[in-house]
């Protein structure tokens, strides 16, 4: 840290320092960092205690039994060091496609459903018009991306409602269907109407699945049984095969049944909307905005899925 003539502070930081310490926060670890980067032990320490120097803060704590911890301005400076990190990729997009290339890194959360079945042909589509860009997937729950979001660990999502004051792009929605065991007493029903599923076991399929279920019920005033609840939807569907309750589930889940599971219609009719998020506008790259375009082609109508 420099301070002028006038007290002002002046810092200089390298481009190696800001990679190297989201690099560290991202794994956890000064090894896994360094081995990423190409740089030995000996130098990533040299280098962020150059940086913590430069700053005159304490970035990290070092825990025996809880290993490398941000601290709270560690946490903070974290969001602002991968803006700078996406403002210079913005930099190296904007001259590459002055020269008719288009290159980059995007950063997608998905959860579950979404990377079997939406996102292997969305990449596909765009890597045959633009093989130069890269793509780097983080997985989780719908709670997990927007906190992605949030943090800039990524720069675009798939969640679901409730939007969280990110700017979303609506994608589409999709049916939910009553799952249940062909043995079940509703197997007769071609349609399940909400009231005959009034105290009835429940397996829930949490993560995105379970929220537009509970307003459901809470508005036709009838009780929820939960009795089993997952984060994994073939557990869940493993269960129904095992008739240890019915389940709602949404149209992308139901693809591939257990043996003697069956699906039916639900009355009302209920939708899951799932939606493009990302942290702001204003922010997006040229390969984000490419990404963008490349969905919105593919999926032109929010409606129902085919």
């Amino acid at each position: 840290m420099k301070v002028n003539h006038k007290g002002y502070t002046n810092l200089v930081m390298t481009n190696c320092q800001v990679q190297l310490f989201v690099k560290i926060a991202e794994t956890g670890s000064f090894t896994k960092a360094g081995h990423e980067l190409n740089m030995t032990q000996p130098a990533v320490s040299r280098a962020i205690l150059a940086l913590e120097s430069e700053l005159d803060v304490a970035l990290f704590i070092r825990d025996r039994k809880k290993g490398l911890i941000l601290t709270d301005i560690g946490k903070r400076i974290l969001i602002l060091f991968r803006n700078i990190l996406k403002d210079l990729e913005k930099v190296e997009q904007e001259v590459a496609a002055e020269k008719g290339l288009e290159v980059g890194t995007i950063r997608i959360g998905i959860f579950p459903t979404a990377s079997a079945v939406i996102l292997p042909k969305i990449i596909r589509v765009i890597q045959d018009s633009y093989p130069n860009l890269k793509f780097n997937l983080y997985e989780g729950t719908i709670l997990e991306i927007k906190e992605w979001l949030v943090s800039r660990t990524i720069d675009i999502g798939l969640i679901i409602p409730p939007n969280d004051g990110l700017d979303i792009i609506p994608l589409y929605k999709e049916e939910m269907f009553v799952v249940f065991r062909d043995n079940h007493p509703l197997q007769s029903c071609s349609t399940i109407h909400i009231q005959d599923l009034n105290n009835v076991p429940m397996i829930m399929c949490k993560g995105g699945y379970d929220t537009f279920i509970f307003e459901l019920f809470e508005r036709a005033n009838l009780t929820l049984q939960v009795k089993f609840a997952f984060q994994n939807v073939n557990i869940v569907l493993n269960m129904i095969q095992e008739g240890l309750g019915v389940s709602i589930l949404p149209k992308l889940s139901l693809s591939t049944l257990p043996p003697n599971v069956i699906t039916r219609s639900l009355d009302p009719i209920l939708f899951r909307e799932i939606n493009l998020a990302r942290p702001s506008l204003k922010e997006s790259s040229i390969a984000v905005n490419l990404f963008i375009k490349t969905i919105t082609d593919l999926f032109p109508h929010t409606g129902e899925t085919q």
